[in-house]
């Protein structure tokens, strides 16, 4: 599959133009959201080509709605920290993370191998800090990192894993660690010398459009660069097409480099049984049903069931919001949407 994948990244930076598409009729798609059948579901988007295809609001919202798409806000943080990168700000993904907070020491639990965490580490998330979301008991769980004030501090004093060795691809076990997205927010700071919001907003949302951007920020002020961003439908297939056309804007533009792109979306890691993990950006196999055929998908993902879906083989953008925070399935609703409905509509033949 992994292969399969890489192959689909090639592809996802150079599609080719194709004939204007017609619009989508996911009519039956709607009357099941608005039946409640996916419970809170608050807008959806599906363009091919930088064309939109269909667009909905619900739920008493409007295309000028932001939602908080939570953890999708760290596949941001991925591409902010490549454009530093491009700039030259920041010198490689090989740099040790800790040489940015040089003002913070002393650090808890310090030693070699703290010191050598690198920003692929985080983008990873593969790096030796005692971190797993998906554990409560765990030291760095983000929950706990909610609890301080200063959230930096936090990061940087998390203790290290037991028996931590690396792989021949040179990355550590994957362990879903939003305070390593954070640090890596910091360290855009640190390195451009701009509040990160200000940077991506510069940098990459000006470009496109986007306004009105809502970040969370801790007690202290710090942003949240690893998730809790709110914005429009529109704002997130707008990033997810600068992906899709290579980092490029309308009037050729480059805002990000295909290099990064391309390293971005590599999948690195087994992070599920189903998906695999680039630079903080999510990929998997999505299915249409009773088709065998695989379609590699390059996506951002939140708590919620918040989905921003790129189909390289098809040319295609798809973004569900979703406030089903927290719930068991939330995920599940939000790929039987894909599946059910979008998947097939985009499958079938033009008229």
């Amino acid at each position: 599959m992994f292969l399969r994948m890489i192959a689909s990244t090639a592809l996802l930076l150079s599609t080719p133009a194709i004939a204007r598409p017609a619009p989508l009729d996911l009519s039956a798609m709607s009357a099941e959201i608005e039946a409640g059948r996916y419970r809170n579901i608050e807008g959806i988007r599906v363009q091919r080509g930088g064309e939109v295809l269909f667009e909905a609001s619900y739920r008493g919202n409007t295309a000028e709605t932001r939602i908080d798409a939570r953890s999708a806000g760290k596949s941001i943080t991925a591409i902010a920290v490549g454009i530093a990168i491009d700039e030259g700000k920041i010198a490689s993904v090989d740099t040790p993370v800790f040489a940015f907070f040089k003002d913070r020491e002393p650090f808890a639990h310090d030693g070699p191998l703290k010191r050598t965490i690198t920003i692929r580490d985080l983008l990873t998330m593969s790096s030796a800090l005692d971190c797993d979301d998906w554990a409560d008991a765990s030291p760095g769980n983000e929950e706990r990192m909610y609890d301080t004030r200063d959230w930096t501090r936090f990061a940087l004093d998390i203790p290290l894993t037991t028996n931590y060795a690396r792989d021949l691809q040179g990355l550590g076990r994957y362990s879903y660690c939003t305070a390593g997205a954070f640090l890596l927010g910091r360290i855009v700071e640190r390195a451009t010398g701009q509040r990160f919001d200000a940077y991506v907003q510069s940098r990459l949302f000006d470009p496109l459009g986007i306004t009105g951007a809502e970040w969370r920020t801790s007690p202290s002020g710090e942003i949240q660069s690893g998730g809790q961003l709110s914005l429009r439908v529109r704002d997130f297939a707008a990033i997810g097409q600068l992906v899709m056309d290579g980092g490029t804007v309308k009037g050729g533009e480059q805002i990000v480099s295909r290099k990064w792109l391309r390293e971005m979306l590599r999948p690195r890691a087994r992070a599920t049984p189903l998906d695999a993990y680039g630079y903080l950006w999510w990929v998997r196999d999505w299915r249409e049903p009773g088709n065998p055929k695989p379609w590699p998908g390059f996506y951002m993902s939140g708590n919620g069931g918040n989905k921003v879906v790129l189909f390289p083989d098809l040319n295609a953008v798809v973004v569900i919001l979703s406030t089903n925070y927290n719930r068991r399935d939330m995920h599940d609703l939000t790929t039987a949407l894909i599946e059910k409905h979008i998947l097939p509509a985009l499958l079938k033949p033009a008229p």
